[in-house]
């Protein structure tokens, strides 16, 4: 049995009360083990970490990294690709491509290359789940499952509206297992099917959508009870309505309040926390206190944060009014989409510029709440990846967080109106080293109920990452010393030393057989496809684990 030993490192891992003790790591066939009870006993492989830090591997649980709107964005930015430096092959990598929307080999070699190790792809149609299997299967190193759109599937809102909660969750169920997806997500719940159909969008979470017969409200109440009810690993994962509109925190308040005491993540919360008058940018201001005063009093809730930082990147959602929003705002190329009975898409090419006050508010807005937020294990580290900006800009935030003058810094160089409109300038709070290793590990995979990932105890994946420090918080975590997943080293001194395929993580929860029947004959009224033809089969899977949820025997 082959053993591998980090020796001497500083260690950071908050799920087991463990803030920076010198300890040693110890790894057997993939797995973190105790220290034997014999101390002269020696590894068949030993990883020198005096002096360094020492993390598990990075969990990101909100991202775009494959799927219908990941390729449509890659098609419509060759002007990056021609200016991004590229992936070159090696002996232990092959070539990509980089960017806001970089190509599968590169998307994993870039999250490794960071010290990530699991990522999850947050908005999946169900119609699509076959192809962006063989893409994520296509993502080297890193671990990885993908959430399934279900807030504007005709289906779901047909059960709402007919008051059938036991069909609702069969069909839930039925859906997570035909995509082998990990989750259920709702986008704009209810309005891109408004947009669809009339080219509006709901502007409240209790605006009809007509044919339906159903608000947003009740969808969001509904799955969540079915989510509860099947006991998934993970909550509903929420993207609001009205998404980047001023007075949108009205809305993302009553979405909370909608859940009635069922789990629910909020993700991409800075996008979903401004006050002012939507048709009036000039009134555009920070709501984080009234909404992360909630949060913090009502433990049902878990956000993960989009923050926005300056530069080039490429919104894509499966928000379709929001997509084309953006085009007007933006004045540039979009592309849309709709996927049948199922969701939409829209694509938009955006840059985030620090003279203006919009964006600078959003950059100020996701740092507030980090910092306002009292419970760090209920808020992940996101940029909404790429709508908010690339992932490899995760070192940056934690240097912000970490350093108040780094922040200060910045609030000075941008539009003074920035100051007046939330409390960043005021906030002195600094993050600890502890306490980034619970909002970029151990904190998502806790939301995600991946009871493996995010700590070193004994018996979960030997996902590690080593910092060698550096006066410079976010130099260090740019470039980590070294990265182990699986048990094997991946990355070393900034160099990638092995590139095996990662493990795809996804659900099986039990449903009522009962209910297919009336599945198919909707599906084969009004797909374009076979019902046979629409599940995964078994051969699409290749390494992959079923992860249990709360009470549902998975």
């Amino acid at each position: 049995m082959t053993t591998l030993k980090i020796s001497g490192g500083t260690i950071f891992d908050p799920a087991n009360g463990v803030d920076g003790d010198v300890r040693d790591v110890w790894i057997e066939e993939g797995r973190i083990v105790a220290p034997p009870g014999d101390p002269h006993q020696r590894a068949d492989k030993t990883v020198d970490a005096t002096g360094m830090v020492v993390m598990p591997g990075g969990v990101d649980m909100h991202c775009h990294i494959a799927g219908p709107k990941v390729n449509a964005a890659r098609k419509m930015r060759p002007e990056e690709k021609r200016t991004s430096p590229p992936v070159r092959r090696t002996p232990h990598t092959r070539s990509g491509t980089t960017g806001s929307v970089p190509s599968t080999f590169a998307t994993g070699y870039l999250y490794a290359g960071l010290g990530y190790t699991t990522a999850f792809d947050a908005a999946v149609p169900p119609l699509a789940a076959r192809h962006v299997l063989e893409e994520l299967h296509d993502t080297p190193i890193i671990d990885k499952g993908f959430y399934v759109l279900m807030g504007n599937n005709h289906y779901i809102m047909q059960q709402v509206r007919a008051g059938e909660p036991e069909r609702l969750k069969a069909y839930v169920a039925w859906l997570l297992n035909a995509t082998c997806g990990y989750a259920v997500k709702l986008v704009n719940p209810g309005g891109v099917e408004v947009w669809k159909s009339t080219g509006g969008d709901a502007r409240s979470i209790d605006d009809p959508v007509e044919h339906f017969g159903v608000s947003p409200r009740q969808i969001v109440r509904d799955v969540a009870q079915a989510v509860d009810r099947l006991g998934l690993p993970h909550a509903v994962h929420i993207h609001c309505n009205n998404l980047g509109l001023p007075g949108n925190w009205q809305t993302t308040l009553e979405t909370m309040r909608a859940l009635e005491g069922h789990r629910g993540h909020l993700t991409h919360i800075q996008f979903h926390s401004y006050g002012g008058d939507p048709d009036d940018q000039a009134t555009f201001h920070s709501k984080v206190v009234e909404l992360v005063d909630y949060v913090n009093s009502h433990e049902n809730l878990t956000v993960d944060v989009g923050q926005v930082m300056f530069g080039e990147t490429t919104s894509m959602t499966g928000d379709s009014p929001l997509g084309y929003y953006l085009h007007k705002v933006f004045g540039r190329k979009w592309f849309s989409a709709d996927t049948e009975m199922e969701a939409g898409c829209g694509i938009v090419p955006v840059e985030y510029r620090d003279k203006s006050l919009v964006h600078s508010l959003q950059w100020a807005i996701g740092l507030e709440w980090y910092l306002l937020a009292t419970d760090p294990w209920r808020i992940a580290m996101s940029t909404d990846h790429p709508n908010g900006g690339s992932f490899l800009a995760y070192p940056e935030i934690i240097a912000l967080l970490m350093d108040r003058g780094r922040r200060r810094d910045v609030v000075q160089r941008l539009p003074a109106a920035v100051r007046d409109r939330c409390t960043l300038a005021d906030l002195d709070r600094e993050y600890s080293m502890q306490e980034i290793a619970i909002v970029t590990r151990a904190a998502p995979a806790r939301m995600l109920g991946l009871t493996r990932k995010g700590h070193l105890g004994p018996g979960a994946d030997a996902d590690i990452t080593v910092y060698q420090p550096d006066d410079d918080i976010q130099r260090m975590f740019e470039l980590p010393r070294y990265v182990i997943h699986g048990g094997r080293i991946v990355v070393d001194d900034g160099e990638i030393r092995s590139s095996e395929e990662g493990k795809l993580f996804h659900v099986a929860p039990g449903y009522d057989e009962a209910c297919v029947p009336d599945i198919r004959e909707w599906f084969e009224r009004n797909y374009s496809i076979q019902f046979r033809n629409y599940p995964v089969e078994a051969g699409y899977l290749h390494e992959h684990e079923v992860v249990a949820g709360r009470d549902a025997g998975c």
